[in-house]
């Protein structure tokens, strides 16, 4: 039963991960029709950036945790923001040249932090809370975990209050269900298309500092590895859909965690039998719009 439980909390601490990454590409998706390949890169330079942070300001505090939590979600939030307006503006309804552009800069920025950081990973620990376990009903659980479910579950209400009781929000909203209509109204959407890049660049630049402290590392290719599972998670959430991509998340986590343990280390085939499933009985995933 503890085993149980400890993979059941750590499933959902992943799927906490997961989801941070996934909101972004599921917003982006649902409005503007863009599969970006290098969302990956957000998380990357997130989690080195709130690296040289906490190292500088004492990976042992909680001032420091804190402030590397911020500079990441900053660092994602401008990078996402420059890659809309500087390429993927230009590049609306090109889907082809998207995916090589995407692509492309997720070569040449992962290139880039092997030059800055190097290829090895740096090994990182955070407050001495954070290191240690707490006892639930038997298991041992690190309390890393408690902190990415925390943090994700504060990022899914403030996107949804966003959605629901901004203007922005509601321009989002209608843009998602209807893009053509909202355009005719008269509304310019472009200033709406870059401020969910950014929401989505900060997401993922705040699951990168927490990923470097769920795996205990950061490299270059940490960003590119969770944008797999990313990316297979908002589709079987449903694209466009961000509640389909919190649900995802946590079933995909957990059976990998269960898969991993219980069936020899398969959790990635697992994954990957699920997202099958879900595509030949489901296309359009889990609250997906048919």
């Amino acid at each position: 039963m503890s085993t149980a439980l400890l993979l059941l909390i750590t499933g959902i601490g992943l799927g906490a991960i997961y989801f941070l990454v996934a909101s972004g590409l599921s917003l982006i998706y649902g409005l503007m029709g863009v599969l970006n390949f290098a969302h990956g890169v957000f998380l990357s330079l997130g989690a080195f950036l709130g690296y040289e942070v906490a190292t500088r300001m004492g990976t042992s505090t909680w001032g420091g945790f804190a402030v590397s939590l911020l500079v990441g979600a900053l660092a994602g939030a401008v990078f996402a923001a420059l890659t809309e307006r500087l390429l993927v503006q230009r590049l609306y309804e090109r889907h082809i040249e998207q995916v090589l552009v995407t692509v492309g800069l997720a070569l040449a920025t992962v290139a880039l932090f092997d030059g800055i950081w190097g290829t090895d990973p740096r090994f990182i620990t955070g407050p001495g809370w954070m290191e240690t376990t707490t006892r639930v009903a038997g298991a041992n659980i690190p309390n890393d975990r408690f902190v990415a479910i925390i943090v994700a579950a504060l990022v899914l209400l403030a996107i949804v209050l966003f959605l629901r009781r901004t203007r922005y929000g509601m321009i989002i909203r209608a843009g998602v269900e209807n893009r053509s209509m909202v355009t005719a109204l008269g509304i310019d959407v472009r200033n709406a298309f870059t401020l969910v890049f950014t929401i989505g660049g900060a997401a993922a630049g705040l699951g990168g500092v927490l990923a470097s402290h769920y795996f205990g590392y950061v490299s270059p290719l940490l960003g590119q590895t969770l944008l797999i599972f990313a990316f297979i998670v908002t589709v079987i959430g449903g694209l466009g859909s961000l509640l389909g991509a919190a649900v995802a998340s946590v079933v995909v986590a957990v059976l990998q965690q269960f898969a991993n343990y219980y069936l020899w280390g398969t959790g990635d085939l697992a994954v990957v039998v699920l997202l099958a499933v879900v595509l030949l009985t489901r296309p359009s995933g889990l609250l997906g719009r048919k």
